[in-house]
């Protein structure tokens, strides 16, 4: 989106079409059809046809966004970049939270992009200062957090003078053609950021993959996990980094937040009990399989492998745990013959440590019954093998 069509947008007739636009069939404009007949319809009827194309931008970009933003996505604007790298709604609240319970009045979001933490910052009653370099952006930001207790500011994060208590940092990872490996390159340079948050308490978010060798070691790490997915490693420093705490995961979900801390360790193998577990992708990142498998009472089931086992099973929101059936060489004929002899029909794969194509794998497999179960292709005590197990609700 360009300057001339955010500003149509924000015009008193482009919310108004925007909004009358969703209420009406804005949902059943799906297919390029229905985009056709949308557009074919609203130019009938007098609208500018750049406007046209941002309304339906809007409405298409608002659907994509529920998942992050539930209910707030209808009342908010958006940019293609600024979605995809915006913070996920609960994981931005759990951001607030961290600096409430620090007893941080007043936050900076530095390079804000479309508002998402500064707006959990601002709903929590924190004074909010966003900052964003991209002129569009920082309109759209604005729009965003009209409602709240925030200002935006179109300017540099770095060279933007902010009169707040700590500081937050989502750098932009990404140009407008690609994604930017080197961080140097991010907007802006870690190693700047870094430098300024050793200056106030901060909060710096950085993609889940990042180099653990790049992060200061004066600081708290953290991994987060959203459902499924493992979205964030977020940098605490100053009194907004907890004393004792060097690493930590934690995994958000519809039942509330669970949280593992630790020093970076592996546990010992032993030997494959009556339970697998697979820890959740942010004790993995963390590094914390040991300290995990401490609270499990679990071992792990080979060397350099991230799968533990133990005797009894413990329910936790840190791993999915699977109950072991038994276990198979790892020999695809004699697996597709047990496959056959049990009636599973339905099977899920997972792997580390063995080199299969798990897609590949399941249709040479040529399953047929109704049975499901998980079969695990790793190593356990060195050896390659595959474990037949069921999942533990």
């Amino acid at each position: 989106m360009d300057a001339d069509a955010l500003r149509l947008l924000l015009s008193t007739e482009g919310l108004a079409l925007l909004e009358r636009v969703e209420a009406g069939d804005g949902d059943g404009i799906e297919g390029r059809d229905d985009v056709v007949r949308a557009v074919s319809r609203l130019r009938a009827e007098g609208h500018d046809a750049q406007l046209v194309a941002a309304v339906l931008t809007q409405l298409r970009l608002r659907r994509r966004a529920r998942a992050k933003f539930g209910e707030f996505a209808s009342g908010m604007l958006f940019t293609e970049a600024g979605l995809e790298q915006a913070t996920r709604l609960r994981v931005a609240a759990h951001h607030a939270g961290r600096m409430r319970e620090a007893g941080i009045a007043s936050v900076a979001d530095l390079g804000c992009g479309i508002g998402a933490d500064a707006l959990a910052f601002a709903t929590l009653g924190l004074e909010v200062t966003a900052v964003e370099r991209d002129e569009v952006t920082a309109a759209v930001a604005s729009y965003n957090l009209a409602p709240w207790n925030a200002s935006v500011v179109h300017g540099d994060a770095l060279e933007t003078a902010v009169d707040v208590e700590a500081l937050w940092f989502d750098p932009a990872r990404r140009d407008e053609r690609k994604r930017l490996s080197d961080p140097g390159d991010w907007s802006p340079a870690l190693d700047a950021v870094f430098a300024r948050a050793t200056e106030q308490p901060a909060g710096i978010k950085l993609a889940p993959g990042i180099d653990r060798a790049l992060l200061p070691a004066d600081a708290e790490h953290q991994w987060v996990m959203d459902g499924l997915e493992t979205v964030e490693a977020v940098v605490w420093t100053g009194r907004l980094a907890r004393a004792g705490v060097a690493r930590s995961a934690l995994v958000l979900s519809d039942a509330g937040a669970a949280e593992l801390t630790g020093d970076p360790s592996h546990p010992e193998p032993g030997e494959l009990g009556a339970f697998l577990y697979e820890p959740a992708g942010a004790v993995i990142r963390a590094e914390l399989i040991g300290a995990l498998a401490e609270r499990l009472g679990a071992t792990g089931v080979s060397e350099g492998i991230a799968y533990l086992s133990g005797p009894a099973h413990v329910t936790t929101p840190l791993a999915q745990a699977f109950r072991v059936r038994e276990t198979l060489p790892l020999d695809e004929r004699g697996i597709a013959r047990r496959l056959r002899e049990l009636g599973i029909g339905e099977l899920e794969i997972k792997k580390r440590g063995a080199d299969i194509d798990p897609a590949a794998f399941r249709k040479r497999l040529k399953l047929a019954g109704s049975e499901r179960a998980t079969l695990f292709a790793t190593r356990i005590s060195g050896r390659h093998r595959a474990v037949l197990a069921d999942r533990v609700p």
